[in-house]
């Protein structure tokens, strides 16, 4: 059995998954957010009921929205910032009286959709995390690749190839640089650049529903961001060359994405032809849980 847990800034969700992937418990909490004692209490109890409801001791996995810093062992890059500087893993096993696993939120949700969601079978699968900021995981032949610096995917805070007259220098970002790609293709950044074409404040749920429905200002929104999408994969798509890219996260629910990013990233690909797959997620926001637990491969579970 392997226990998957994601820990979110409002939530931490848990998710039991046999050797088939059937979930067989779910339980979630409130993320006590600032205390990190109060988090690792909480992992412990999350994990003990589980536990105690199928009667069964599992590994766990755990997906953090940041990562392990090669050089220290201690979280880095952590939207949750009591976690930062923190040896996270090392109480995690403590608490837990056993090993565990992190990753990166983002990569947990590649891994999910690599081992059985909608990159299963593909032996190089990028999944992309557009939400609220922009990152991403890259799965090869069914493990997570880190990096050196623990950073493999982080194609959000590269910028924005190619960038037009009026897309210099770009909005600031905040790592401290300028026209990042999570600039202009996390959710907020659709609705700067709506708000700057036309002084409408509009959420990109809203602009996608308007633009279906015909309104030609949110039809030319989404026809730049999509435009700027292809731009931006097409250039992980020279580097990586990934079977599939899965999309998640809120923006990963606009459809015409998968038919129209694809029409546009051929001219920015360095080949004859590009048959790269764009899918959206199989198992949506269950993704990141489900990943976690599968950071165990068969052989190290008891699978």
């Amino acid at each position: 059995m392997r226990i998957g847990i994601d820990l979110g800034g409002s939530k931490i969700e848990a998710v039991a998954l046999d050797e088939a992937g059937r979930a067989l418990a779910r339980r979630r909490m409130p993320t006590p957010a600032g205390s990190y004692e109060g988090t690792l209490a909480a992992v412990r109890e999350l994990v003990a009921g589980i536990e105690a409801e199928l009667g069964r001791r599992g590994t766990v996995g755990i997906g953090i929205p940041g990562a392990i810093s090669p050089a220290t062992g201690l979280v880095k890059n952590a939207n949750s910032t009591w976690l930062i500087g923190r040896p996270f893993e090392r109480d995690l096993a403590g608490v837990l009286e056993r090993p565990v696993r992190l990753a990166n939120d983002a990569n947990c949700f590649a891994l999910s959709e690599a081992v059985d969601g909608a990159g299963r079978g593909s032996e190089v699968v990028f999944g992309v995390i557009l939400g609220t900021g922009v990152g991403g995981g890259i799965v090869v032949r069914g493990r997570v690749l880190t990096g050196a610096n623990a950073i493999a995917g982080e194609w959000g805070h590269n910028p924005l190839p190619e960038p037009r007259e009026d897309e210099r220098p770009g909005p600031p970002c905040y790592c401290g640089r300028r026209g990042c790609v999570e600039t202009f293709l996390s959710g907020p950044g659709l609705s700067r650049d709506h708000a700057r074409a036309t002084g409408e404040a509009l959420g990109p749920a809203e602009i996608a529903a308007r633009a279906l429905q015909g309104e030609r200002a949110a039809a030319a929104t989404l026809a730049r961001y999509e435009e700027r999408l292809a731009r931006a994969l097409g250039v992980v798509i020279n580097i990586l060359d990934p079977d599939v890219i899965v999309l998640g996260g809120g923006l990963s629910q606009i459809e015409r994405l998968y038919a129209q990013v694809p029409r546009h990233w051929g001219t920015h690909i360095f080949s004859d032809r590009a048959d790269t797959r764009l899918a959206p997620p199989l198992h949506g926001d269950a993704s990141g849980v489900r990943g976690a637990a599968w950071l165990w491969p068969a052989e190290e579970a008891g699978g």
